[in-house]
């Protein structure tokens, strides 16, 4: 596998960030995005144990809502 796809979104009741891989079973959360990041990068290490099988790019894909009232 050459990439992973993450899709970050703010977790807005308690604050922080969540992040899934699409089409992996591997998620996650942090209270910024550093702390994001490292845990993407665990996660990622514990699902795919061998070094050979790890894809070579993590990408984050950032998803906003906005509500918008008539």
């Amino acid at each position: 596998m050459k990439e992973l796809i993450f899709e970050v979104r703010e977790d807005d009741p308690d604050g922080g960030y969540v992040a899934s891989a699409l089409g992996e079973g591997i998620h996650t959360e942090g209270d910024t995005l550093d702390e994001l990041k490292c845990r993407i990068r665990d996660a990622v290490r514990c699902h795919y144990a061998d070094p050979d099988s790890r894809p070579r790019i993590i990408r984050l894909h950032f998803v906003r809502d906005e509500v918008l009232v008539p």
